[in-house]
Formats: structure tokens, C-alpha cells, sequence
């Protein structure tokens, strides 16, 4: 176990032979998902009884549980949600990592004595996110796992709320929280505990003779040569991901990192050895948490990474296993003339009393200290296992075995009881309906480059720009800017500057994606808008998003038609959709550094000849935009009728003649061939 001065080792247990590994290999805490709502829905997640064991197995090893509650939730869904939270609550559940505004607003209201972690869907990527979702009841933030060891040090910093972050697993390539790629291109949605993975296939650049590459493809994350510096940051929690690998794979992870932590030290090259051992994509990376992120970063599994994890897999016990994680048991007894026995036992600050009979007079051969002591010892097939003992006994006095052995049987069945007390949850029968304003009817519009911007825009009432894009002489055309969708605390003065000088020309609305970019347009005295990539699924989302001071909200491309007209929010009316924001480089990595430089659009072809625009943005970032744009321009009447008039049109490569029909409604059929609708 850990010492109180050490960070919290969180370890994955995706099933219950993970959970035991997990135990046995010394995790201070674990994290697993319940058969609802959680974002490894093909997990062998736990479930009724199992999900009870699997707490209370917990609670009796010491062992925190945090039950994952990480995905986007719909308004029919969430009565559903909170019933299921009430359970997990009355079975004593330790913590939440949640995602979903919505449900986080619900459930601070009606379990406000239940821990909440923003999982790293919600955009955590700095300190500002923190302080906001401070003020939504979370005690802890799951930071981005692309924040780099300087950010990480800022953001323990100032944050008002406990830092989690990822130290060993797998990693996406897109910024945490705002991925998209598998719900529009294969319709298994990443926000919905679905993701297929569509990073790890082969792309290639767009150009004749092009050779597949594994472009997206990253390395496993391994900071296990950087335990000292990390435990410099002030981080709360060290978490292992890996809820859909191997019991080996946890014990043996967990393991390493629990040795590295207790001996304040980094790893060896034979444990850097044996973790590659135990699952790698080609070796392991180090590139966020290090600022370095170029092709080192890339990597597949392959089939001499396999062959090695199946040379070292091991057929252990891991249930017996955690019998080296008994906890303490401290003993006081009493054995006094004519009073009955007694036993006052303690676990970490938890105590029980209890009483037995009353001794004998000894004839010949009264109890001894050595022989009490040795019989209350025997704790056997229980998680605990004998600290302290304290005897106080009288001369000339006898019990017999059975009458000491009760007497600690009694002792146990009392302080697993007391470890185990449920919860009362007074939970309505009817929940609290959202409260949210309908927004007003707003048609924007976004580009990547002012050039694009045709003369001729309609009854298009704000125009946006990125804002490292954003120059003030574009303000003729332009009357709102695009905050990046990721702004680490490192970047956030420069952003800043960028929109003080936006102000200065006139520019009025800034388009915030991020909970953390809403003390920068609200600084700089813009109306804020919300984008699609807050990832709004129900109406308490709105709700609260809302009491933030957000003017509008456009909806997550994610949603059905029936869904769009419950919320009433604006409508992706037109346009590819951003699916991720890289970190990485890919047009260098596909490409040329020059290509990147010249700022223009490539395109990255997938294995069933689809090209997607990728575009440079802020800090040399990427932007990966679809392959095929939403169009929902001749069904403009429908959506009226759903109160869901204005929309919003996302332009990447169109020309301005098919710009300037779209925003000026001449256009009502598709300018390209394969066109994603919403589905009705």
C-alpha cells in the first residue's frame, strides 16, 4: 500500500479475475464499469451480484473503487442512470468518473456526498477546466493524457480540485475527450463505449503509388522512467490503463509501478523490459508528457510483440494472490474474573467490540498469554491478518478453545460488517425536468481561411475564423473567431493575446468547444457559443452549459433528428465535421515539414480509398476533418418544423460559387457524392 505522502496507484479491472490482479499486485485504487453506461461496453464489465462482490471485496482489501460512468447520456436514458448510480451508491462505490454534464449536474444534486471524477472525455486540459468543473461538484480531474510534464506541474498547481493522470497504456491520437472518427465513419460511437478503433487501420497520403502507413497508430504510453519527476507534480492519482487486457497484464503492471512508487524511484532497464513483455505496440512512448511529439510516437502490435506477452503469460491464482494484501487487524483483549471476555479489534481506524463468556477458575493448567495470543491470531481465509496485540489476563483463569475462537469469529463478522455499511439514498421517484431557455434561431457559418469567404454569405448572421487564422483586417467578413479546442495552460497567455486583438477589430463571438475556454472569451468580452465538440446529449447538459453563459450551443453531429428536436439545438446544416484534433503532426509525418508550413489542405486516404482533409491549426496542431460532408440543406422545412431553424455550415474545400449557394439557399442538392445525412 501506498504511504499517505505517495500519489494513489489506480489500476484497471475489467473483469473479475482483472479486479484480483489488480488487488494482488498492490493498487491503492481501481476503476471498472457496471453493464450501463461506461466507455468498454465490450469489457466483461460487473453486474448485479458481481458488482456487489466486486465492492465489497474491494472495501474489505482496503482498496478504492471507482466505477465508470464515462459516457454521453441521452434524456430518456437518464432515469435509467440515476437508478443505476443509487445502487452503486448504496453498495458503497467510492467514486464516479464521469463524462456526461448532464448526469454530473444530476447526480451532484441528489448524491452530493458521492465523489465525482471528470473523465478525460470531458476535456480536461487545464487549469481553468478544473476551477469550472470545481463549481459542478468534481472533486478530481482526469487530465488529457497529452498534457506535457511542464503543464502537468501547472495544472496540479492551480487546480482546486485533485489531478488523475495517465502514467501506462494505450493512448488515442486524438485530444482526449474530442474524437469522433468511429461514430461517423463506422457508426459505432466512442462517446457511447463503442469505439472500433479506426486509428490503428493503415492510411496513406493522397498521391499515386502511396504505400500504407500507420499514420494514427500510437505507442502505449510508459512514464515509468519518470516516477521521480512525477511525484514532484502533486498528482493525486497514477492511473494504469488497460480495461480490456489481461489479468497477467494488470498484476503485472500494477506490480512495477507499485515497487517504483513505495521505492520513490525510476524504473530499470529490466523492468522497462519486462513491461514491454507484458504488452507493446513496437516499445512504448514517452512523447506528451515529454513536449516531443513527431513519428517515434507510432506504433502497432505486432506479431513479435504478441509472441513475446505469450511467452511470458502465466496461469496464477490471482484470488489467492490477495491474501498478501490482508490488512491489520489490531487486537485488545480483556480476561478478567467473573466479567466476560472481550475484544476490541481495529482496521485503519474502524473498530468493533465484542464479548464472550466469562473464564473459569483454573484447576491445573491455567491459559497462558502465548496460548490466547496464538489462537486469536489464526485469521485464516479472511482479508485481514493480525496486527497488534494487546492481552490483559488475570491469574488462574480457563476458557476453552472453542470460547476464544468464537470470540474472534465474532470480532471479524463485526468489523466486515461495520466495512461494508450500505448506504441510504433517498432518490424521488421523479426526477428534477432540465430547465434551459430556447435558444434564439442563429445561422453561422465556419471557415478555415478568409479567402475562402465568398462577398455573397445570405442570412448568415456570424461568420467564423480560427482565430491563429484571424487577422483585423479580415473583420469585413468575419464577426467571430474560433478558440483552438485545445489550450494548455502553457498556450493560454498567447490565446489571450490573439483575442484581445480580435476584439480590438470589432470581433464580437467566439466559438468555445472547451469548458476551459470560457474565462478567455469571457475575459476578452466576446458572446460565447457553444461548438458541437461539447458533446451535448441531453437537456441538463444544456441546462448547464446555459448558467455558464453560453448564448448558443451547436449540437453534437452524433445525434438522431428526434433527439436534435427534443433539445432544440442548432443543426450541423452542411459540412464535413471535424473528427480529431492531433497533437501530432501527420501532414509532416504523411507529407513534408513544407507542406505542413505552406498551411494549405491534404488529404490522408484510408484503406477503402476515402480521403479525409487534414488542416493545420493552432501550435501546429492537425485537424482532421470527414470524408464526406453533412447535408441537410432540402430538408430545411422539416427541421423548421422542429423548431430548429437557423443551422450551422462547416466549409473546407468547397469553392466560393458553392459556398455562396449553400448560405444563400440556392443550393438544396448535394455539391459532392457521398453525403451523411441525420438519420430520422
Amino acid at each position: 500500500m501506498a504511504s499517505s505522502n505517495l500519489p494513489e496507484l489506480l489500476s484497471p479491472a475489467g473483469s473479475p479475475a482483472s479486479l484480483d490482479a489488480a488487488i494482488a499486485g498492490g493498487a491503492d485504487a481501481v476503476y471498472f464499469g457496471g453493464g450501463l453506461f461506461n466507455a468498454r461496453m465490450n469489457a466483461k464489465n460487473f453486474t448485479g451480484d458481481s458488482l456487489r462482490e466486486a465492492i465489497d471485496k474491494c472495501r474489505l482489501y482496503g482498496v478504492k473503487t471507482n466505477i465508470t460512468l464515462n459516457t454521453l447520456i441521452h434524456d430518456r436514458e437518464m432515469d435509467a442512470v440515476l437508478r443505476y448510480v443509487e445502487e452503486l451508491y448504496t453498495l458503497g462505490a467510492d467514486a464516479l468518473i464521469v463524462a456526461d454534464l448532464g448526469a454530473a449536474r444530476l447526480i451532484h444534486r441528489y448524491f452530493p456526498d458521492l465523489e465525482l471524477h471528470a473523465s478525460t472525455q470531458a476535456l480536461g486540459h487545464n487549469s481553468e477546466a478544473a476551477k469550472v468543473l470545481a463549481n459542478m461538484g468534481f472533486s478530481r480531474m482526469v487530465a488529457a493524457r497529452e498534457l506535457s510534464r511542464g503543464d502537468l506541474e501547472t495544472l496540479c498547481r492551480e487546480s482546486p480540485i485533485e489531478t488523475e493522470m495517465f502514467i501506462h497504456g494505450a493512448i488515442c491520437v486524438s485530444q482526449s475527450g474530442g474524437c469522433l472518427a468511429s461514430s461517423l465513419i463506422g457508426g459505432r460511437s466512442g462517446n457511447r463505449g463503442e469505439c472500433a478503433q479506426p486509428c490503428r487501420l493503415p492510411y496513406k497520403k493522397c498521391t499515386n503509388g502511396a504505400k500504407d502507413t500507420y499514420a494514427l497508430s500510437l505507442k502505449d504510453i510508459c512514464l515509468a522512467e519518470h516516477i521521480t519527476e512525477i511525484l514532484d507534480l502533486g498528482v493525486a492519482s497514477l492511473k494504469i490503463e488497460g480495461r480490456m487486457k489481461s489479468p497477467d497484464y494488470v498484476y503485472g503492471v500494477t506490480r512495477i509501478y507499485r515497487r517504483l512508487l513505495d521505492e520513490r524511484r525510476n524504473a530499470t532497464a529490466d523492468e522497462l523490459a519486462e513491461l514491454r513483455a507484458l504488452f507493446s505496440r513496437s516499445g512504448f512512448t514517452d512523447g506528451y508528457f515529454k513536449a516531443k511529439t513527431g513519428r517515434e510516437m507510432l506504433g502497432i502490435r505486432t506479431e513479435a510483440d504478441k509472441s513475446v506477452t505469450a511467452e511470458t503469460a502465466k496461469q496464477v491464482n490471482f484470488a489467492d494472490l490477495i491474501k498478501n494484501r490482508r490488512r491489520p487487524m489490531d487486537m485488545r483483549v480483556r480476561i478478567e474474573e467473573n466479567k466476560p471476555i472481550e475484544l476490541i479489534a481495529s482496521v485503519d481506524g474502524t473498530s468493533v467490540t465484542v464479548h464472550g463468556q466469562i473464564p473459569d477458575k483454573a484447576i491445573n493448567r491455567p491459559l497462558t498469554r502465548e496460548a490466547v495470543i496464538k489462537n486469536l491470531e489464526k485469521l485464516g481465509n479472511t482479508p485481514f491478518t493480525i496486527g497488534g496485540c494487546t492481552l490483559q489476563l488475570d491469574d488462574g483463569l480457563i476458557l476453552p478453545l472453542s470460547a476464544l475462537n468464537a470470540l474472534r469469529r465474532d470480532a471479524v463478522d463485526a468489523i466486515t460488517e461495520k466495512l461494508l455499511v450500505r448506504r441510504v439514498s433517498s432518490l424521488p421517484k421523479t426526477l428534477d425536468a432540465p430547465e434551459y431557455k430556447p435558444q434564439k434561431s442563429t445561422k453561422t457559418a465556419r471557415f478555415i481561411s478568409y479567402e475562402d469567404i465568398p462577398r455573397e454569405l445570405g442570412d448568415t448572421d456570424i461568420v467564423y475564423l480560427p482565430l491563429e487564422n484571424f487577422t483585423p483586417e479580415m473583420s469585413d467578413r468575419v464577426s467571430g473567431v474560433i478558440i483552438p479546442p485545445v489550450v494548455f495552460d502553457s498556450q493560454m497567455e498567447t490565446v489571450k493575446a490573439m483575442l484581445k486583438s480580435a476584439k480590438d477589430a470589432g470581433i464580437r463571438h467566439a466559438l468555445v468547444s472547451n469548458l476551459g475556454h470560457i474565462s478567455l472569451a469571457r475575459d476578452a468580452g466576446m458572446q460565447i457559443h457553444g461548438d458541437f465538440r461539447l458533446n451535448i446529449f441531453n437537456g441538463w447538459s444544456v441546462e448547464m452549459l446555459q448558467s455558464l453563459g453560453f448564448e448558443d450551443l451547436i449540437a453534437s453531429p452524433e445525434l438522431t433528428l428526434p433527439q436534435l428536436r427534443d433539445l432544440e439545438l442548432t443543426p450541423i446544416i452542411y459540412g464535413r465535421v471535424p473528427l480529431m484534433t492531433l497533437e501530432k503532426c501527420v501532414i509532416r509525418d504523411l507529407y513534408s515539414c513544407e507542406e505542413c508550413k505552406r498551411r494549405g489542405i491534404v488529404f490522408m486516404r484510408d484503406r477503402k480509398g476515402a480521403n479525409f482533409p487534414i488542416v493545420r491549426a493552432f501550435d501546429h496542431r492537425n485537424i482532421m476533418y470527414n470524408s464526406v460532408p453533412v447535408f441537410m440543406q432540402d430538408r430545411v422545412d422539416e427541421l423548421t418544423r422542429y423548431r430548429l431553424s437557423g443551422g450551422h455550415y462547416i466549409f473546407t474545400d468547397e469553392t466560393k460559387n458553392v459556398t455562396s449557394a449553400l448560405l444563400c439557399g440556392k443550393e438544396t442538392t448535394p455539391p459532392d457524392t457521398g453525403i451523411r445525412r441525420i438519420s430520422k
